[in-house]
């Protein structure tokens, strides 16, 4: 069996699973935010109050749910503000973990670092870049609403067995290239349904050597290309990430060596060069030097992508004694407020201040045009986010180009999409 089917058979006490068969699973843990936790809690009240499972006034687990308000806080408005008190008063009422104000960070960011994720788990949430957590190598997918409530009341989720697509990803590295970039030339490899409801399998010697934060990266965006989830089995960086962050006991599994693939594919990385997405699509997608000059009102770096704090020692690096340009603006996000104190005290926070941008607190606000940084129509904004669909981050009209955190840097430097290089 490959790593993902080994976990899946595991949580249904089975010896033995198979791709295409429907299971029920046992969840580790489960997570919505404050826009799709208000849906799961009114369904799973329905559902309660209705009989149909079981006459029990609790969730199955309340240590096994956690509720991550992060999305449109520090709240936007008065609707924003009445779910998150909802939200709060059911967490209270249920014992359920919360995360909100000043511990709240972005969730997939937020949790691995709370030690909440171990390798060999099932992890579920009301998100879809859920799939993040597949980078400690656990089987972590994203679901709607409705099947959240489902898994608060019972503990159990209802899956298809997902095939496997294996991603060989070898050779060297060419400078400035980062998993982001390895990410976005895959998506453009597969296109934004090349997976749909496959388990991406990333793998190879440039994996091996890539810190926690990229391998982060590249899990949070197997969703894009249509995945059910995305992961790298455990390794020594694994185990040295997992040591600071959690004393939870875990279980390792990897794929055997025999393992059925629907699809191997190798990717030479010393092909690579920094990787751009162009609207509207995070499939549509060209290497940096085919380009052209592409004029920029906004740049964004942070998200759940690339908000963590060796992105933002990148940017620094960057941005060290110059200034952004004066035709845009810059918005810069740590992903957790232990990011953001990192980055304060290592002086980051200084450098970009003094560079002209703008330093927000952890939230996905601007990436999915929730607050903070939302485009006027025919504005350009390049980011680090990870989707840039019509409308995603304001006006239907805008554009919102994808890119690491140097090249978005270099970008808000110059004022247009440019290398790393041409600002040193």
């Amino acid at each position: 069996m490959t790593i993902s089917e080994k976990i899946l058979a595991s949580h249904s006490g089975r010896k033995e699973v198979k791709a295409g068969e429907f299971i029920q699973a046992k969840v580790d843990l489960a997570l919505a935010n404050d826009i799709t936790a208000p849906l799961a809690i009114k369904e799973f009240s329905q559902v309660r109050d209705g009989h149909l499972w079981r006459d029990e006034k609790k969730v199955f687990n309340p240590k096994r749910i956690v509720f991550v308000l992060d999305h449109f806080t520090p709240n936007k408005d008065v609707l924003s503000a009445e779910n998150c008190k909802f939200i709060r008063q059911f967490a209270k009422e249920q014992g359920i973990n919360l995360y909100n104000g000043g511990n709240c960070g972005i969730e997939h960011a937020l949790l691995p670092e709370e030690g909440l994720i171990s390798p060999g788990t099932l992890v579920i949430g009301a998100d879809s870049h859920t799939c993040t957590y597949g980078a400690l190598g656990a089987f972590a997918s994203g679901v709607g609403s409705t099947d959240l409530a489902a898994v608060m009341l019972t503990g159990e989720i209802w899956l298809r067995v997902p095939e496997t697509i294996k991603i060989v990803y070898f050779g060297k590295l060419r400078s400035w290239v980062s998993g982001k970039d390895l990410i976005l030339y895959t998506i453009g490899q597969l296109g934004v349904e090349g997976a749909n409801y496959c388990a991406l399998e990333f793998s190879g010697e440039v994996i091996s050597s890539l810190g926690q934060n990229e391998r982060f990266t590249i899990c949070n965006m197997a969703v894009e290309a249509g995945a059910k989830n995305g992961i790298i089995e455990p390794d020594e960086i694994t185990f040295r990430y997992l040591k600071k962050k959690t004393k939870q006991s875990y279980q390792i599994y990897k794929s055997d060596s025999f393992s059925h693939y629907k699809r191997v594919i190798e990717i030479d990385c010393s092909k690579i060069e920094p990787q751009v997405a162009f609207p509207y699509s995070p499939a549509n997608v060209r290497p940096l030097s085919q380009v052209g000059k592409i004029y920029l009102d906004q740049v964004v770096i942070g998200s759940c992508t690339n908000g963590w704090l060796e992105d933002l020692r990148i940017v620094a690096k960057i941005f060290q004694g110059k200034k952004v340009h004066p035709d845009l603006r810059v918005l810069i996000i740590p992903a957790t407020p232990k990011i953001y104190l990192s980055a304060l005290k290592e002086g980051l926070v200084e450098i970009f201040l003094n560079a002209g941008a703008v330093v927000g607190p952890p939230t996905c606000g601007p990436c999915l045009g929730g607050h903070l940084g939302v485009l006027a129509k025919g504005e350009k904004c390049l980011s680090t986010t990870n989707r840039n669909f019509r409308g995603r981050m304001g006006d239907p009209e805008s554009e919102v180009y994808l890119v690491s955190p140097a090249v978005a840097a270099a970008s808000a430097i110059l004022g247009r999409i440019a290398h790393p290089e041409k600002v040193r």
